[in-house]
Order: structure tokens, then sequence, then C-alpha cells
């Protein structure tokens, strides 16, 4: 075994991070860890590799070596490429053309420049080299596809499903779950569950296990409700049995109830789109000596969901800017329709006033939002992005990488676009999230534009691609897989998931507006049941005259009727919207 927690028990504040949980890693473990951003993934990351103190127990393997990649890695800003890697491996077990050649494999081509300045990405990169060139037996990665090109993630992909020693890692890419994998760990509320499987079996995994869990709480709740009339009615003889039923009573009511995480609302405005959109006639772009395109011409349609891919460096942030008319080209010109509203999700956080508190942020754009006809507040509005009361008066600096990401995307949907340019969308966002912003997209009604290095999201989102490559940009049709020339045969058919739930996603289970209304209702409806049989039980108490009796009786038993029909109806209602609520 690897590495053996036990008891491991996390605070952040007041906030329980893990409780008291047990996890081994065992050698040729490949383990996927997954929860929603502020769960603590990065965290259990940090307790492992020994840098984040804990209450608990971790033993390790005699002489273990474990090589950490931190999220957001620091290093002597002064030191060059290669003397950060000297610092940190022994360069006795790896010669000088090893660690050239690995540096090159992740795009980082001068090993004498400073570290001060490298970009966040290319420093990640450089981590990442120095991650994968030195010998361990455990390899721990944050997010490690983080600004990477597509061909460095495919390079990854295949490093890691050869990799024959023990691997965890905390990522969003679907793909490398469902290949490199053996094993997932999800972190919730605290407590964290184990899944012997790969991504596509993960999700039907967990189906299983919530429908249970709320199942089980479904059938405690009834359980409970018809306890509680017992223990009102009091106890006449205080039986060892009676004894009994009132502990198991008690016992019930300290279990808690399933926590199910909140899910982000996205917010489903549009401004009208005229037929007239983008054009580009003949555009070009160079930097010095540097030429990214030539004499490129495309015209957008209403409907467009266009990825741009290429290598790093070559222009696809450029693309954009100049897309969006916050670059002007060399030479050609872009038109852009008078309806075009632009909604911009750029990379990083450069645009986000660190000091400023959410609420202030959000309040810049709107305070009385108006989305399906419904007036919304800016607090409204965080809370259907998960930022509670605390959050929403808190710095933004404060803030986790992913909470920052999704700050700026509600900022960005509240500006009413109907042209949507994202880059690099994915990056710090959890998979739930994920998963609802596809969904969102799928029925956004104006035109997505898109660099992502995200493989899955490509294949799920877009129709068409902007290939930059060779100094030259080409429009093809199709998504990621559908046009990526080295795949083989086997890795084409891995890569089907996403395509098949685009093409055969089925029409999303909704309650009507009277099952709406009936669920908000049915609660309210069962007490003044359950009060006015109660009414009717003290008034037979006291009650002598058979016809009365009678008649009390029949109205008795057609309450009672109510009550169970009603209780069936409520179970109903609630195994509906639990439906709802996991699509």
């Amino acid at each position: 075994m690897l590495v053996s927690m036990t008891d491991l028990t996390k605070y952040n504040g007041e906030k329980c991070i893990l409780g008291h949980v047990e996890l081994h890693i065992e050698n040729k473990d490949k383990i996927g860890i997954l929860g929603v951003n502020g769960i603590g993934k990065s965290t259990l990351l940090k307790m492992i590799a020994g840098v984040e103190n804990y209450q608990g127990k971790i033993s390790y393997q005699k002489d273990i070596h474990i090589n950490y990649l931190p999220q957001t890695p620091h290093y002597d800003e002064n030191d060059s490429v290669m003397e950060t890697v000297y610092k940190q491996i022994d360069t006795k077990d790896v010669h000088d053309f090893e660690i050239k050649a690995q540096l090159g494999k992740f795009g980082i081509l001068d090993e004498n420049q400073k570290i001060k300045e490298l970009s966040g990405g290319q420093l990640k990169r450089v981590a990442l080299a120095i991650a994968l060139i030195k010998p361990c037996d455990l390899l721990i990665l944050d997010e490690p596809t983080n600004h990477l090109d597509n061909g460095m993630i495919e390079y990854l992909e295949k490093f890691l499903i050869k990799w024959s020693k023990g691997l965890l890692m905390v990522t969003h890419d679907r793909y490398f779950l469902e290949r490199v994998v053996n094993r997932i760990i999800e972190i919730d509320h605290g407590q964290i569950y184990k899944y012997e499987a790969n991504y596509s079996k993960y999700l039907e995994l967990k189906q299983v296990r919530l429908e249970t869990q709320l199942s089980s709480q479904r059938k405690r709740k009834l359980f409970l409700k018809k306890e509680l009339e017992w223990v009102r009615a009091g106890v006449q003889a205080r039986t060892t049995k009676s004894k009994d039923r009132l502990q198991r009573f008690e016992e019930l009511s300290k279990v808690k109830d399933v926590e199910v995480n909140g899910k982000v609302e996205m917010i489903h405005t549009f401004s009208r789109l005229g037929k007239k959109t983008i054009e580009l006639h003949e555009i070009s772009k160079s930097f010095g000596q540097k030429k990214l395109f030539d004499e490129f011409s495309y015209m957008f349609k209403q409907h467009d969901r266009i990825g741009i891919l290429g290598d790093n460096g070559t222009g696809k942030s450029t693309l954009l800017n100049i897309l969006t008319g916050n670059l002007k080209s060399d030479t050609g010109y872009v038109e852009i329709g008078e309806t075009v509203r632009f909604g911009y999700f750029k990379q990083g956080y450069d645009d986000l006033p660190m000091n400023k508190r959410v609420i202030d942020y959000i309040q810049e754009i709107s305070n009385d939002f108006k989305v399906e006809g419904q007036g919304l507040s800016a607090k409204d509005m965080l809370e259907r992005f998960l930022f509670d009361a605390r959050l929403q008066h808190t710095p933004i600096s404060r803030l986790s990488g992913g909470e920052r990401r999704r700050l700026y995307l509600l900022r960005v949907l509240m500006m009413m676009p109907n042209i949507l340019v994202l880059d690099e969308p994915t990056n710090d966002l959890d998979i739930d999230t994920l998963n609802i912003l596809e969904d969102y997209l799928d029925n956004f009604e104006g035109i997505i534009i898109t660099v992502s290095h995200d493989r899955y999201f490509l294949d799920r989102i877009c129709d068409g691609l902007l290939i930059l490559q060779n100094q030259h940009l080409r429009y093809v049709n199709g998504g990621y897989s559908q046009n990526l020339d080295t795949s083989t045969k086997e890795e084409k058919e891995k890569s089907q998931g996403a395509l098949a739930y685009k093409q055969s996603k089925q029409k999303k289970i909704k309650m009507t507006y009277m099952e709406k209304k009936e669920f908000e209702e049915i609660e309210d409806v069962i007490m003044n049941l359950e009060t006015n049989l109660n009414q009717i039980e003290e008034q037979m108490n006291g009650v002598t005259d058979f016809k009365e009796i009678d008649e009390l009786s029949r109205q008795r038993d057609d309450l009672q009727k109510q009550i169970d029909e009603k209780n069936e109806r409520y179970l109903y209602l609630l195994e509906l919207q639990e439906q709802i609520d996991n699509q």
C-alpha cells in the first residue's frame, strides 16, 4: 500500500472539508477526485503531498517518492527554467537531454528564459514537465490539463495511460477520467464516496447511490411521521417495548437528511440577433516576423457553434479579439451586424477587481434583472449561481479559482449576449457546473465561438471548427473527434460519448404548471387533513349517540383515505423532482 489515511479530518474555519474519512491508495491505482468547486479536492491533494496540515493519520510506504503538481506552482522568479528544474530534481538520475526533451514536449523551448518572464500557462507547463521527469512512486496532479493545447493533452493522456505507478489527480477532463483512471473518489459534504470505475461507470453508480439514499430518506420521514403521532398521543404504560420504540424514534430523528449539492441555475436571456452577424473578409494577422494566418474569409450563420483549435501561440485568443473588434487585422476587414451583442468570457482573471465585494461586482451590471418575465435582484442572481449571503459580501480575492470563473460567467450572461465568445470556458469549473453550462449552450439561440482544450466540451458543443495550423486558418465541419486524423479507430470509438449524447439527447423531463403548484402546496394540504382527522377523533371520544358516532367514523375514514392518497402523490412528485434534478 502506497498511502493509508485513517480518521482524516480537516476544517476551513467552521466549514468541515473532510470529516473522519478513510482512504487507501494502492500501487497502480489511478484515481480521479471529483466534487464541486470549493469542496476540498485540492486540499486533499495537498494533505497527501505533505504541504497542508490535518487531523488524523496518514501513513506512507517506506521510502516512497511523491511528485506533486500544484494547481498554481510557485518558483524563484529570478531563476531560469533550467535552474528551476535542477532545484526540483536529482540530476544524477536524469540527463540534460531528457530534461530538454520533456520541456519541449510541453512547449518550453528556451530553457534559459527567466521564470518571471513566463506566463501562468507556461509556468504550469514547466511544473508539469518537472513532475513527469522525476522518478516517483505516486504522481499527484492538480488540474494538469489547464493551459495545455490539445496536442499536449493527448501526449499527457497517452503518458498516463502507460504510467505503471500510483496516480492521484483532480481534473475536469472527462476523457481523462474515462480513459485513464480505474478509481474515482467523490468528495461530498465532508465525506468521500469510492467507486471502482472510470467516468461513465461512475455516473451510473452515483445515480444508484443517490436514488438509494433518497429512497431511504423518504421512507424514514414517513415512518417518523407515524411515530411522531404515536409519541404525541402519549404512552399509557411505559413498558420495555414502549421505551424501545421511543429510543428508536429519537435515534431516527437524529439522522441527517441526504445533503444534495446546489446546482447553478443558468440564466436564459437573449437579445435578438439579426440576419447580419459577423463577416470576415480576407483577414490576416502577424506579430513582427511571425505570421498567424493569411487572407481568411468566413460568414457566421445565426446558429453557428464554432470551436477554434490550434497549438499554444498560434493565435487563437488573437482571433477572438479580432472577431469581437478589440483588435484590428493587418489586412482585410471585419463586419459586425448592428444587432450583435457580444458576451466575452475571457481566459484569465485580469478584469476581476480583486478588492471589490462579489455583490458590488454584479450590481455594476444591474440590480433589477429580468429573466423570463421575472424581476430578480443582484442577490437573487448570485444565489442562482451558488453564492450565498456569506460569499456575496466576500472580496473577490478570497474566492477559489472555480468560484471566480463562475462569478465571471454570471456577469457575462447578465449582459444578455446573442453571440457568446468563450476563451477556455472549462478551466477551473467543476464537472457538475460544466454539464449545466453545456445544457445551457445546447439551448442558446445565438452564435457560440469557443477556444477550448476540453475535448469532450468541443465534441458536445461544436458543429464546426476553425483550425489554426502552419500559419494557416481553415474551416471544417464537425467536432473535435470527427476531425482528429491522428486518432486510432479505437480512440475514435472511445470519443463518441459526447457525440452520442448530443445526437440522442431526449427531451428533458419537466413538471407541468399544475404539478409544480401541487408540489408547492401538498405538504400544507396533508397537514390540514391530519389536523382535521385529529379533531374528528377528539370529537368521537365524547360522543355516545350511535348515529353521530357512525357519521364521525365515516368522516374519519374518508379523511384517512385522502391522507393516504396525498402521501402517495407526494412520493410520486418527490421522485419526479429528483429525476428532474439529476438530468
